[in-house]
């Protein structure tokens, strides 16, 4: 049985299309294709069309998960979409009579069809197309990849399907649910309300929980305590009234301004009150059901601190967390929904694209050679391992690409987590972030316990989900990847679950006595993880990253000047598109103006009139340099290529050829 599972909207990556569902109802879109019970390929859109946080329908996705089992659509049994069809036709139905520029679409289904022939060429017969609950497919996606045979399952998220939560007890392949969350006790929303007053928005709550630990939670307990209210029976009350108590605090930040203590201690705050209110509800239905297994699923899942003191409470002997529990993984509970089986806890999320063997690898970097040197090294754990431990910080790309928003060895960047300076120095040189967040460390399986303090004996941390102690003694050894509170966002590495990764992780432990690696995101600050071989390249040539290692080849930086740019081929990604504006001056003479703008959040980038024409020129056969000549020849515009390039604002490789056009198309 062949099932697809899908997330996010159903517009085409080309189309601004946002008005048709809401902008922040669908994101993280997402395709995963399970047969018989198993997943067998997964991927998030946004690593092929490399928008982050993609909300753009799956087209790629689905095509990439069909590709991967050379089949067709309507050899699928089932396509289901992560939201119920009743909530679907009620929100386009809403939009339809409130929105004067909204599409004329009342039903999902015509819309399903319209995504499906139109970005995939075919169709899929009506029967085959399903929907699922949006909480039920969070719980599906933890629960059926947990290996427990009977939990309770959580899901807690901002929104969906007209809830924010709800709690319910698994057993075999049926449930009952035991509550449902309505959308004004919503914790994803109280907490991405409080994060407005500190400068983040959607998709940045993550950054608020690193900063947390900077503050002093009992600095504004009592405002804090005033939001909500703790109810009998696991249940709870959120005062939305009362918002404004925290006005008082401190100036609201805005993006880009300095932090100060007192929104450090109101980030601490809000940790703390989300903390307190999950811990009353997991307690009450712990005590209620008696069971000691648990499973989370939805957005709020993600915050790794949460799970630590779910962990550390001593309530559960089996906890997992779904490593996808952001709506992306939706699409794996859609996916499975129709084959609950129990083929026990997963062990790995490398479902994504293979950068395939060397043969395939080489291509590509012969490609690049005019800015890269390169090697093929028999032993390329020993030799990156050597690397890491002479203090040079690698991007690391093996085999498939990890499913969800955690690196986990295949599209990684590594350094030795020894030197606290190399948190500073990576969040300067690669990931261009705040210096306060933290990196987590990839541990041995076999060595966990001596760094950190794990309370359910051999519990494993494949997926970076949870955050625990490291052990005093070790906190000063692992400078880089302990936070300021002691803690850190674990991975742990299986001699069985990535081979490779664990033998380099053990190389460096043989040249360093430690055998632990600092692991973050392989990509810089504007863009998603890492996903081919060339968005690796380009990555590293645009950071400063001291090597690239790629399957057996380890890769270097030549030598070269910006002039060298010229010699690549320049084209917008299918996303963009120039444009030309024509506004009235202070003379009352018409002005032109150009830029470069997106169909995803309309943002634009203000380019000179020879880069518009320079552009408007380029489709990635040319060299820059000839359509430069041809078009702008007196033009200075190379520093601005460069930074657009670093910004992932268009797109330079070098020149295609009919080989390359042909591929893909």
């Amino acid at each position: 049985m062949l099932t697809l599972g899908i997330s996010g909207s159903l517009d085409l990556v080309n189309q601004s299309r946002e008005y048709i569902f809401p902008r922040g109802t669908c994101h993280d879109a997402a395709a995963v294709l399970v047969e018989d019970g198993k997943v067998v390929a997964g991927i998030e859109e946004e690593r092929l069309n490399r928008i982050k946080h993609s909300s753009k329908g799956p087209v790629n996705s689905i095509r990439f998960c069909l590709e991967s089992r050379a089949i067709k659509l309507n050899d699928i049994d089932f396509l289901t979409f992560y939201g119920s069809e009743q909530m679907c036709t009620v929100l386009l139905k809403n939009l339809y009579y409130t929105t004067p520029e909204a599409q004329p679409v009342t039903s999902i289904r015509p819309l399903m069809h319209e995504f499906l022939q139109t970005g995939l060429g075919e169709d899929l017969e009506d029967r085959k197309v399903t929907f699922i609950n949006h909480h039920l497919a969070h719980a599906v996606s933890a629960y059926a990849q947990s290996g427990q045979r009977e939990s309770l399952v959580f899901t807690i998220d901002g929104a969906g399907d007209g809830l924010c939560g709800s709690v319910s007890h698994w057993k075999g392949s049926g449930y009952q649910l035991l509550k449902s969350f309505p959308m004004d006790q919503s914790l994803g929303t109280f907490y991405l309300r409080v994060i407005a007053m500190l400068g983040f928005a959607f998709t940045e709550e993550y950054k608020v929980m690193g900063l947390a630990p900077y503050g002093d939670a009992s600095k504004y307990r009592a405002v804090f305590r005033s939001l909500y209210d703790l109810l009998p029976n696991g249940n709870y009350v959120l005062h939305w009234d009362r918002m404004d108590n925290l006005y008082a605090l401190a100036t609201p930040r805005r993006k880009g301004e300095p932090i100060l203590t007192e929104h450090l201690n109101i980030a601490a705050g809000l940790q703390e009150s989300l903390e307190t209110i999950v811990l009353h509800m997991v307690r009450h239905f712990s005590v209620l059901t008696g069971l000691r297994s648990m499973c989370i699923a939805g957005g709020v899942a993600h915050n790794s601190t949460l799970n630590g003191r779910i962990l550390y409470s001593g309530m559960f002997d089996e906890i997992f967390v779904q490593p996808a529990s952001h709506d992306g993984g939706c699409a794996i509970g859609a996916a499975l929904y129709s084959q609950m089986t129990h083929n026990g806890r997963i062990e790995d999320v490398y479902w994504g694209t293979d950068v395939g063997g060397d043969d395939e690898i080489a291509p590509t970097l012969n490609e690049w050679r005019n800015l890269i040197d390169f090697e093929r090294v028999d032993d390329v754990a020993a030799r990156s391992a050597r690397l890491l431990a002479d203090g040079r910080v690698i991007g690391w790309v093996q085999g498939r690409s990890e499913f969800g928003p955690r690196a986990l060895g295949n599209r990684s960047i590594l350094a030795d987590p020894r030197p606290a300076e190399n948190k500073d120095l990576i969040n300067r040189m690669i990931k261009k972030r705040e210096s306060y967040r933290p990196f987590a460390p990839s541990v041995l399986e076999e060595s966990a316990d001596e760094y950190f303090e794990i309370p359910i004996r051999n519990m494993r941390f494949p997926f970076m989900s949870f955050t625990v102690k490291v052990r005093p003694e070790k906190r000063e050894l692992l400078g880089a990847t302990t936070h300021v509170d002691g803690t850190a966002r674990i991975q742990t590495v299986s001699r069985t679950g990535n081979p490779l990764f664990w033998k380099l992780i053990d190389e460096f432990g043989k040249i360093t006595g430690v055998s632990v690696l600092l692991n973050t995101s392989f990509n810089n600050n504007v863009e998603p993880i890492v996903d081919s071989v060339e968005d690796a390249l380009v990555c590293f040539l645009t950071t400063d990253l001291h090597h690239l290692v790629v399957g057996d080849f380890v890769i270097s930086k030549k030598e070269f000047d910006k002039a060298e740019i010229l010699n690549l081929a320049a084209s917008l990604p299918p996303y963009s598109r120039l444009v030309q504006m024509k506004s009235s001056g202070t003379n009352g003479d018409f002005v032109l103006s150009h830029a470069i703008t997106n169909s995803y959040n309309g943002d634009e980038h203000s380019i000179s009139e020879n880069l518009f024409k320079v552009l408007m020129n380029s489709d990635g056969h040319e060299k820059l340099s000839a359509v430069i000549d041809k078009h702008a020849p007196d033009a200075n515009v190379i520093d601005d290529i460069v930074e657009l390039w670093q910004k992932r604002v268009i797109t330079l490789r070098p020149p295609l050829t009919t080989t390359h056009i042909k591929h893909r198309s």
